[in-house]
């Protein structure tokens, strides 16, 4: 496939892309929003069968493979320190993610899009990582409202009130993560719809400073009705680290 005006580094048509808005300077596509080209699902996922993923009217849309198989769909290349910019339209109940520096076991870090009782948007989460890591600082209950979680906060404030989350999140709606990773160990901050919602720095070296990026339909019950949805896949990376615009 052609470059995108001679100057995407990343293989994708003027023509495929160029109906997206580009979200800033040196960010380039990592979905042509018409084909899985530059993706592929993993056979090595302890998730299950890999899951089932197609592209639906201009989105990457995951299920299970029922019953309650999933898996992940990750980059062919990788990358080390990067933003990322993707929007998400989860159906409620669906236990989903975006891994950072993912291998094919699907060992990463992992912004968290579990979008059910007891889930959370946008914490982080070590995914098949020794020694744990759960970063969030809050929960969502049986009706999607948010609860605060200071025990899993790492002491870092809930930075909206609970019952302003309709206006954070739109439900039954796309929502657009702004995601940053730097640095080994990382540090790595998320934003949803331009809020900022965590700021998290580890503690230790956990993987390689390169990795893939990999989208996720998490395995176990059965959810094989339910989908996930991502699209306007955005990359741009950081050598140096510079300061992240206002969006």
């Amino acid at each position: 496939m052609a470059a995108f005006c001679g100057l995407f580094l990343l293989g994708y048509s003027c023509k495929s892309v160029c109906a997206q808005a580009r979200p800033g300077r040196g960010f380039v596509p990592l979905f042509d929003g018409k084909t899985l080209s530059g993706w592929h699902v993993s056979s090595k996922t302890p998730h299950g069968s890999g899951g089932r993923w197609e592209v639906v009217d201009g989105a990457i849309v995951g299920r299970q493979d029922p019953p309650g198989q999933g898996g992940i769909l990750i980059t062919d290349k990788q990358f080390e320190d990067f933003e990322l910019i993707i929007e998400v339209k989860p159906d409620w109940g669906i236990d989903s993610g975006i891994f950072l520096r993912s291998n094919e076991q699907g060992q990463c870090y992992q912004v968290m899009v579990d979008y059910h009782a007891g889930g959370n948007i946008g914490g982080i989460y070590g995914e098949g990582l020794p020694n744990g890591l759960h970063h969030r600082t809050y929960d969502l209950n049986e009706r999607g409202e948010v609860v605060p979680n200071k025990a899993l906060s790492g002491g870092e404030p809930l930075r909206f009130k609970p019952e302003d989350w309709p206006r954070v999140w739109k439900r039954d709606d796309w929502n657009r993560l702004r995601i940053r990773i730097w640095g080994n160990p990382p540090t790595i901050t998320v934003w949803l719809n331009g809020r900022l919602i965590t700021e998290f720095t580890d503690t230790k070296k956990r993987l390689p400073n390169r990795g893939g990026i990999a989208l996720q339909v998490h395995a176990g019950g059965d959810t094989s009705a339910l989908a996930v949805r991502f699209r306007d896949i955005w990359f741009r990376a950081l050598t140096p680290p510079s300061p992240v615009p206002n969006f």
